[in-house]
């Protein structure tokens, strides 16, 4: 009688293989884990730029109103933002503004105003202190004080009055 021997091998047991499994798992787990994070950059950045747009929206129809207001009567800025929304200095209140909007960067009605050199308000700005991706591509009126601003409290909308020059009235000659 001869005794066999016999080898037990655990190379192709079910438990081991269940720890190959669960280690390939764990890759997959963060390989997607990786991927939706760069998806999550990628909506971040492509919501902030839709922001960005609706920003320069918002705040060339502040400039409009801003500029109807001084046109409409009196050469004169509004006051407060209210006068842009009711202006109250016609029998019949005219609108400049259809309504308040919010700083898309803020998600808030808390515009910083702009004070020129006349006495009301010229303009208004974000009160957003977060960087711009946009540093580049703006309209001509705002390509030098947009380009490569540092935050969105940089970007002011503001309107400036053209004033003018009267020419004197025409003298006659001097009779003799």
């Amino acid at each position: 009688m001869s005794s066999k021997r016999v080898i037990h091998s655990h190379a192709g047991s079910p438990r081991r293989a269940a720890g190959f499994t669960y280690i390939g798992l764990l890759i997959a787990v963060a390989i997607l884990g990786l991927g939706l994070a760069e998806v999550g950059t990628i909506w971040r950045t492509q919501a902030q730029r839709e922001r960005e747009q609706e920003l320069l929206a918002i705040g060339h129809d502040f400039k409009r109103a801003i500029a109807s207001y001084y046109a409409a009567g009196g050469h004169q800025l509004p006051l407060t933002i209210d006068d842009l929304l009711e202006d109250k200095r016609f029998p019949e209140p005219k609108h400049h503004l259809r309504k308040l909007y919010a700083d898309p960067m803020t998600g808030a009605a808390d515009w910083t105003l702009v004070s020129g050199t006349m006495q009301g308000i010229s303009g208004i700005a974000s009160s957003s202190k977060a960087e711009p991706i946009k540093k580049r591509g703006f309209d001509e009126d705002e390509q030098q004080t947009f380009k490569d601003a540092t935050c969105y409290c940089d970007w002011q909308f503001t309107f400036v009055p053209r004033f003018r020059l009267r020419r004197p009235a025409a003298t006659p000659p001097p009779s003799d």
